[in-house]
């Protein structure tokens, strides 16, 4: 045996075991995310049906979604070795095509997706109490309704369209808008490996149907009369009668010798017992293909569009914060640079952890303090200008309106800030009294001696 062929066997038993593993654990819920497409105008009546439906809880949970990352990116390395390896021969479909040849580019989205998504990310996000996602940050349920309604064909009208449906209903948080991106990064990977376990699985079904067509031209070709033998040992087999066994087998045997159609006739008869056509599968297995190859090449287009959109300006048109501080009475906050709008947001974020408001209605207040002033002071004092109550002097006052609650740690570092020369030089003062408490007692101690 030379190197080549050794090295073509042993990536091919590695796909075999990847195989029989992801057949191990073939869910309900790994099929492709694939659903009924739907129009604009349905995208939007379902997430809104989303919306009311949804069951939240806000309490940290456990990061799944990197280690559902870490075994896709198993899963698709394994796939794409071992199509490399595929003999010349063998025919390899449109799907693991496209796979093969954008492989690049799917690496490096799931490299960028581990980047974005450190430990403690999603922990933070809202979870879902019930339902398939369970567990799982709203946010990742959220894109994959979207992903399996439009085919992976993710474009920038219909998602926004279906975000702000659903926020009608119920909003996001900030934290929240800023994951969509990652998410549907992560959902579309997630997509990629669950046309692929199919691949695998249909593959490995293929190489069977082949075997089993090769054992039988063998013993055509050496002995005729015992071909019965072969066709008695098929039926004693578990053979996967799926599409793609079907498919592969009765094709190869319509290129072969007719002597063979008695297996032929035999899976009709197999067949036949279950109340299935082989030309039934045949087409099934047909469609199948077309399907996958439609969706790996539209979530591979998706993938790429993911790094061309405008996520500030995406987040900021979706942010019912960001709505609500345009309201700003000083008319300050819309011509303000980004980051300083998303640093008044972030004060808006962290005040909502703490207290029982939603963001939007914490960012409500601050307009109402604002306004409130602008009233009393006129338009032009700084204490109208909604910045005053959410990073300057006046955000005491917008914690008190919306019942702000700190634990004790974040009250004390929150005190340091405020009065830092306070803490600093209180600091000195006690370390150089404790130092001189030490030394006189070790003075006494000494005299004692003496």
């Amino acid at each position: 045996m030379n190197a080549a062929s050794g090295k073509r066997i042993g990536l091919e038993a590695l796909l075999s075991r990847v195989t029989k593993y992801v057949q191990a654990r073939a869910f309900s819920d790994d099929a492709p995310l694939r659903a009924e497409v739907f129009s604009l105008e349905q995208l939007v009546h379902h997430a809104k049906t989303l919306a009311e439906n949804h069951l939240v809880v806000t309490h940290r949970g456990s990061n799944q979604l990197l280690a559902r990352l870490g075994e896709n990116e198993q899963i698709l390395r394994a796939y794409n070795r071992a199509t490399q390896a595929v003999d010349q021969t063998r025919r390899v479909t449109h799907a693991a095509e496209w796979l093969l040849d954008n492989f690049y580019l799917i690496e490096e989205q799931i490299q960028m997706a581990r980047r974005h998504l450190p430990r403690g990310y999603s922990r933070e996000l809202p979870r879902l109490l019930s339902g398939p996602s369970a567990r799982l940050p709203r946010v990742y349920d959220l894109v994959l309704e979207l992903i399996s309604h439009v085919d992976a064909q993710i474009d920038a009208e219909p998602l926004r369209a279906f975000i702000a449906a659903y926020q009608t209903v119920s909003a996001l948080k900030l934290g929240e808008l800023w994951a969509i991106p990652i998410m549907l990064r992560l959902a579309l990977i997630e997509n990629l490996r669950r046309v692929t376990s199919r691949l695998m699985i249909a593959r490995h079904d293929r190489d069977l149907a082949d075997l089993w067509v090769e054992r039988l031209q063998e013993m055509t070709e050496k002995n005729p009369s015992h071909l019965v033998v072969v066709v008695a040992d098929m039926a004693q087999s578990t053979l996967p009668l799926s599409s793609a066994f079907v498919a592969e087998f009765s094709q190869r045997l319509s290129r072969q010798s007719p002597v063979m159609h008695l297996a032929r006739t035999w899976l009709e008869q197999r067949l036949t017992d279950q109340g299935l056509l082989i030309d039934q599968l045949v087409q099934f297995e047909s469609q199948n293909q077309a399907a996958d190859q439609v969706s790996v090449s539209h979530t591979i287009n998706s993938l790429r569009l993911l790094s061309s959109l405008d996520w500030r300006e995406f987040v900021e048109a979706m942010s019912q914060v960001d709505q609500t501080l345009r309201l700003d009475p000083a008319g300050v906050y819309g011509s303000m640079d980004f980051f300083t709008r998303d640093r008044y947001r972030h004060s808006v974020e962290t005040t909502a952890r703490h207290s029982r408001l939603l963001e939007s209605e914490v960012a409500k207040k601050a307009i109402q303090l604002a306004e409130a002033s602008a009233r009393e002071k006129g338009i032009q004092d700084r204490t109208a200008h909604v910045g005053f109550y959410l990073i300057d002097k006046g955000l005491a006052a917008l914690e008190r309106a919306a019942g702000t609650h700190h634990p004790r740690q974040t009250a004390i570092e929150r005190r340091i800030h405020q009065f830092p020369l306070a803490f600093y030089a209180g600091g000195v003062l006690l370390l150089t009294a404790l130092g001189t408490f030490g030394f006189i007692q070790q003075a006494r101690a000494l005299e004692v001696q003496g």
